[in-house]
C-alpha cells in the first residue's frame, strides 16, 4: 500500500508541475489569439489556430495523464489536494513570464496552498479493496451522492445560463465556480475509470460493465466544460482592476 501510494504521490507532483505549466504557456497562447480576433472571454475560438495554445494544451494533456494514472494507485483524497501545487507553480511562472507581480495575499494563498496539501497528505486515510466497478455504482447510486450530482449540476446551469451572459465579464467567481463544481464531479468519475482501467489490466475485465463506460462518459464531458471554462478564465477582463 506505502508503494503504490508513494507512486501515486510522484505522479500527481509531476501532473502539477505539468498542469502549472500548461496554464501559462495557454494564456500567452490566448493573449496572442486575443490580439488579433475575438477573445475566448467574449464566446471566439481563434486560439484554436494559435500554435502555443496547443503547446500548452499538449502539455495539460501530459500532466492531465499523469494525474489519471495517479488515481489508479492512490486515494483520491490524497491525489486531489496535490492538485493545489499547480497553483504554486503557475503563480512562479506568471511573475516571471507574463510579468505578473506577485502580491502579499498571493503569496500568503500559495503558503496556504502548500500548507494544506500537506496535511491532507499526512493525514489521508487508506483506501478500500475494490474488486469491481459494480461497487463504486452502488456507492455512485446512493441518495446522499445523487441529491450532491443533482445540486451541482443546478448550480452549473444557473452560473452558465444565467450569471455569465450578465455577470462573466465583471466577476471572476463565475467562471471559477463552473470550473470547480464540475471539477469535484470529475475527480470522482476519473477516479471510478482509473480503478476499472486498473482492474482490467489486473485480469478482471470491467469493459462488459456499463457502468464503467457512462463514468468514462461524464469525466470527458467534465473535461471537456473545464477547459472551455479555464480558456474563458485565462482572458478574464476583470484581472487588469485586481
Amino acid at each position: 500500500m506505502f508503494e503504490t501510494n508513494l507512486i501515486g504521490l510522484g505522479l500527481a507532483v509531476g501532473s502539477s508541475a505539468f498542469i502549472g505549466s500548461s496554464f501559462i504557456i495557454k494564456k500567452k497562447g490566448l493573449q496572442r489569439a486575443g490580439a488579433s480576433g475575438s477573445r475566448a472571454s467574449s464566446g471566439g475560438y481563434g486560439y484554436l489556430q494559435e500554435p502555443l495554445w496547443w503547446i500548452g494544451m499538449f502539455t495539460m494533456v501530459i500532466g492531465e495523464f499523469a494525474n489519471f494514472v495517479a488515481y489508479m494507485y492512490a486515494p483520491a483524497v490524497l491525489v486531489t489536494p496535490l492538485g493545489a501545487l499547480s497553483i504554486i507553480v503557475s503563480a512562479i511562472l506568471a511573475h516571471f513570464l507574463l510579468r505578473e507581480k506577485l502580491r502579499k495575499l498571493g503569496i500568503l494563498g500559495c503558503v496556504l496552498c502548500i500548507v494544506g496539501s500537506t496535511i491532507i497528505v499526512l493525514h489521508a486515510p487508506g483506501e478500500h479493496n475494490i474488486s469491481s466497478v459494480d461497487q463504486i455504482w452502488d456507492l455512485a447510486t446512493q441518495p446522499a451522492f445523487l441529491l450532491y450530482i443533482a445540486s451541482a449540476v443546478a448550480v452549473v446551469l444557473v452560473l452558465v445560463l444565467y450569471c455569465e451572459p450578465r455577470y462573466g465579464q465583471t466577476n471572476i467567481m463565475v467562471y471559477i465556480g463552473v470550473c470547480s463544481i464540475i471539477g469535484s464531479v470529475t475527480v470522482m468519475s476519473i477516479k471510478a475509470v482509473g480503478i476499472a482501467i486498473k482492474l482490467t489490466l489486473e485480469g478482471y475485465s470491467q469493459v462488459a460493465h456499463f457502468q464503467s463506460w457512462i463514468f468514462a462518459m461524464v469525466s470527458a464531458s467534465c473535461i471537456i466544460t473545464q477547459l472551455i471554462y479555464l480558456n474563458k478564465l485565462g482572458l478574464y477582463t476583470g484581472f487588469r482592476h485586481i
